[in-house]
């Protein structure tokens, strides 16, 4: 598997090897594109023969030519963002002149069916940004702008690293949405880490960008359970020349923050030669200092709400790492550890670097081949269980592709390395156990760091310690904190640097250099069958882990996941082509689980040209993540177990343990019996049957199902609407479960509970798991999605769009349920024109959304409140002729509020830039 991609690429010049000599006399098509408003030529117009897979676009000057075998008569279509679609019939090689009317209604969605089709008869909901829209968008970049697309929920966790949802049950690290760039998954293999924001393309390089809110796994499989945001970038031969961009800015404005600089760098360049081969090139740089993690607020969940804040002596600070670590004191009562912030532990000082190059060639008309390298590396600051820095973090993929016109088949491989990443809070915690004393003065080991801390505390408070005055919890913590190193200073340098190069449990290192090998292959067979649209596909899916035995048991055997999947999907238009069904299902079968089939199904009805409702049933399920399937790892307490069968064999931890709930209890019991005389066996057949047998299965993909209707379409001229309503169940969510596991058998001949298990459990012959699984709850969600746009007079465009998201629990156990961690209401309003004047234009954006609690593992699963907020993003561009260049001023959140989007993230607040473009194709 390792090779596979070097395999792919020999099939690959194979092929070419026997069809290069099938070339035959090339026909030129040539001529030139206007505005058929005010005859103006038109640069960067795209220009497709129909039936084949070459293209070619216009000059500066609108000028276009373009070679072909085919044989007249021959279809163009003729397309560019902002304007009517338009498919033009040439009989002959006479020069041509093309007018083209600005429009919005033919703008055209591949990601829905896999197919291309009108956006405003697409059949499921689906949010599309053209060239237009990510050039002219206020936010600093096309991936910030996504927070207005309607449905989207954004969790900012650095300033390069930001996270995308839709339709409820978010996350920082959200491995329940599916991001591809070119048909590629960028989710990285082995650490799971969804990486669009930090390294997707440049600017320069995006075409477009579709969104489907919602499960679209019958067409894209697993990972597409709650959504799919995918990426095109620009062909190089139909964007040639020579783009290059700077940015300039500046975040941290306010009173309590200094101001810092950020900087930006990308160009592209691509050229074409004679319609057969291609390249292009991309380069891109952004480093700015991050945003700052500085809530201080104590969640210490022992210490009742009255009590906490910083003079609670068991604080456990939200962005403060190293005080999770307490425990309760005889006479003195609960203490933690003194902990390190975060801007002591991590580098905020961000960047991400994106290379990549690409050769296409065609083959002959119908038949093309492309080789893409891309090396990407950053540095960000990532919300998970801890604040993790993936400092240097890289990820490296090649892509092979062969494409036709009417199939590909994809060959790609993502390469991850960890490089010095690492966790904030194991930082802080290990850090705390590298200087502790004795009370004799002897620095002790890590091992004894934390005991020995907690003793001195304990002696100093009971006034025990000459000069240290009693009772003071002030006093007892510079006492145990004596010899702290302090954030600075050589020692804490030297020892904070080791602590990162050391992965597993006896450091904060992360180590990952796993991979991820992947191929797909579709055909469309419709002009075959005749009587329906028919598509087929499929692929199959090698991940191989390497972490060094930190993270996963493959220091001896390797970790390792096969999955494919195959679909097929009809479609068929009736009475006029007025009505339109689609059926789609797909079998996916993963190495760990049962094969499984997902179908969807939906209708189009359009009684009236630009008016169409469309209905839908769409199934969904997301595979266990490679950590959720096979994670070991022994964090001393407890063995957190991932849930494939192999993956604890020999530990009997699923089959022979006691629910760690009960535990306690029998505890409580145990002791109860005691005191009122029993003898100790006596106490055990007294409290023993209070002990539960635990019943975790093995586990196994989510689930879901949800039912749809909406409309979009015209009103009047001017306005188009896009309304739908969704209701979604879902059912067998994966959690995590706590057992107690004896070395005896939990229950007897007799079925019941084995006193030797007992007697395991009070001599502390046992071991704890935390196994993965699922939760048989039912749940269920719906929404209301609505979004309206205006084609105002002289180019201004009003666009406002409004979503209310509902979840509701059932009668399900709110612990075996994920968060769903999305505001009930969201709100978005653009207005835009990008030719105000023959130079400048503009465009303000505005995002809103309610107050809602968010559940995240950094603080263990417990609620904190996002306040509501509204952000205001705004440029004003100013473009100069002469030397091809666009001026655009703008900002993210103009008026600078420090807003939280994940609990336990960064405040993000105003930044402020200046972008200067040259690009000569649209000039």
């Amino acid at each position: 598997m390792k090779n596979l991609a070097y395999i792919f690429i020999a099939l690959f010049y194979a092929l070419v090897f026997s069809v290069v000599s099938g070339f035959s006399q090339q026909t030129l098509l040539q001529g030139e594109v206007k505005d058929s408003e005010n005859g103006e030529p038109l640069a960067g117009v795209s220009l497709g023969l129909k039936g084949t897979i070459i293209s070619t676009s216009t000059d500066a000057a609108g000028q276009f030519m373009l070679s072909t075998t085919a044989e007249f008569p021959v279809t163009l279509v003729v397309s560019l963002a902002g304007y009517s679609r338009r498919e033009v019939i040439v009989l002959d090689a006479a020069p041509l002149v093309l007018v083209m009317q600005p429009g919005e209604l033919d703008a055209v969605v591949v990601s829905a069916s896999r197919v291309e089709e009108r956006l405003l008869s697409s059949a499921v909901s689906i949010e599309k940004m053209d060239l237009n829209a990510v050039r002219t968008t206020p936010a600093i970049s096309y991936f910030d702008a996504l927070q207005s697309l309607k449905s989207v929920d954004m969790a900012t966790s650095s300033l390069v690293y930001k996270e995308i949802n839709t339709r409820g049950f978010s996350n920082t690290g959200n491995s329940r949405f599916l991001q591809l760039t070119d048909g590629v998954d960028n989710q990285s293999a082995g650490l799971g880490w969804p990486v669009g924001h930090l390294f997707g393309p440049s600017d320069l390089d995006v075409e477009s960008v579709e969104l489907i809110p919602g499960s679209a796994s019958a067409l894209y499989g697993p990972i597409a359970f709650n959504g799919l945001l995918q990426t095109k970038t620009k062909d190089p031969f139909l964007y040639e020349g020579l783009s290059v961009q700077t940015k300039v800015g500046v975040n941290h404005l306010g009173a309590s923050k200094q101001a810092a600089p950020l900087y930006g760098f990308a160009a592209r360049y691509a050229k074409a030669f004679n319609n057969r081969f291609a390249f292009k090139v991309n380069a891109s740089y952004f480093a700015g200092q991050d945003w700052h993690a500085n809530d201080y607020t104590d969640v210490d969940p022992n210490t009742p709400l009255e009590l906490r804040g910083p003079n609670n002596p068991g604080r456990n600070a939200l962005n403060i790492y190293g005080d999770e670590v307490a425990q309760v004191l005889d006479s003195v009562g609960r203490v933690s550890r003194t902990g390190y912030e975060e801007i002591d532990l991590t580098d905020y000082e961000v960047y991400a670097l994106k290379l990549s190059a690409a050769l296409h060639y065609r083959l002959t008309d119908k038949l093309g081949l492309l080789y893409q390298l891309s090396y990407n590396q950053g540095t960000a600051n990532y919300t998970g269980s801890s604040r993790f820095s993936l400092n240097d973090f890289s990820l490296t993929t090649h892509r092979v592709e062969l494409r036709g016109n009417h199939f590909f088949v994809r060959a790609y491989g993502n390469l991850e390395n960890s490089h010095n990443s690492y966790s904030t809070r194991s930082l802080g915690q290990q850090l705390n156990r590298t200087w502790v004393r004795d009370l004799n003065g002897q620095v002790v080991t890590p091992a004894q760091a934390d005991a020995t801390w907690f003793s001195r505390y304990a002696a100093a408070y009971a006034g025990n310690i000459s000069g240290v005055a009693a009772t003071d919890h002030g006093a007892a913590r510079s006492f145990a904190d004596e010899g702290r190193y302090l954030p600075g200073t050589p020692d804490y340098e030297r020892e904070k640097k080791r602590l990162i190069q050391t992965p597993g449990l006896a450091g904060a290192g992360i180590l990952s250099q796993s991979k991820l090998y992947h191929v797909d292959a579709q055909y469309d067979f419709s002009e075959k069958v005749g009587w329906a649209e028919l598509l087929v596909g499929g692929n199959y899916r090698f991940y191989d882990m390497y972490t060094e035995g930190t993270l996963f048991d493959d220091l001896t055997d390797p970790v390792t996941v096969q999955e494919y999947g195959v679909f097929a999907q009809a479609s068929k238009s009736l009475i006029g082509d007025k009505l339109r069904f689609t059926v789609s299902g797909r079998y996916d079968k993963n190495e760990n689980f049962e094969g499984r089939f997902t179908p969807r199904a939906s209708v189009v009805f359009s009684p009236v040209k630009n008016h169409n409702f469309r209905a839908s049933y769409q199934s969904g399920f997301r595979n266990p993540t490679v950590g959720d399937l096979y994670i070991k790892l022994n964090v001393g307490p407890i063995i957190i177990l991932g849930g494939a069968p192999a993956n604890s064999e020999g530990l009997n931890a699923y089959e022979n343990s006691v629910t760690a709930a009960s535990v306690g209890p029998f505890f409580g019991a145990f002791q109860q019996a005691l005191q009122q005389g029993n003898s100790p066996e006596e106490a055990v057949a007294l409290a023993k049957d209070i002990l539960v047998k635990s019943d975790v299965p093995y586990i196994k993909p989510e689930q879901n199902q949800t039912y749809e209707i909406g409309y979009k379409g015209m009103i009047g001229e001017r306005f188009m609407a896009d309304v739908n309503y969704y209701y979604s169940t879902y059912t067998d969510f994966i959690i995590n479960q706590v057992v107690i596991r004896p070395n005896s058998p939990v229950l007897g001949d007799n079925g019941l509970i084995n006193p030797a298990a007992v007697d395991d459990l009070l001599s502390g012959n046992t071991l704890a798991f935390q196994l993965y699984t699922n939760a048989a709850d039912r749940v269920s969600t719906q929404g209301v999605s609505l979004g309206l746009t205006g084609f105002l007079a002289k180019g201004y465009r009003l666009h406002g769009n409004t979503t209310w998201s509902d979840f509701n629990i059932l009668d399900a156990n709110p612990n075996n349920i994920p968060a769903f961690n999305t505001p009930r209401w969201k709100t978005n309003l653009t207005l835009s024109n990008s030719k105000v004047t023959e130079r400048i234009g503009f465009s303000i954006a505005w995002h809103w959304q309610e107050s809602f609690e968010w559940y995240g593992t950094l603080n263990e699963l417990r609620p904190g409140t996002i306040e509501a907020y509204h952000l205001l993003d705004a440029q004003v561009s100013y473009r100069v002729p002469p030397v091809k260049t666009i001026v655009k001023l703008g900002a993210n959140n103009l008026t600078n509020r420090y807003i939280v989007q994940a609990y336990g993230s960064p405040a993000v607040g105003g930044l402020y830039y200046v972008a200067l473009t040259f690009d000569e194709l649209f000039q």
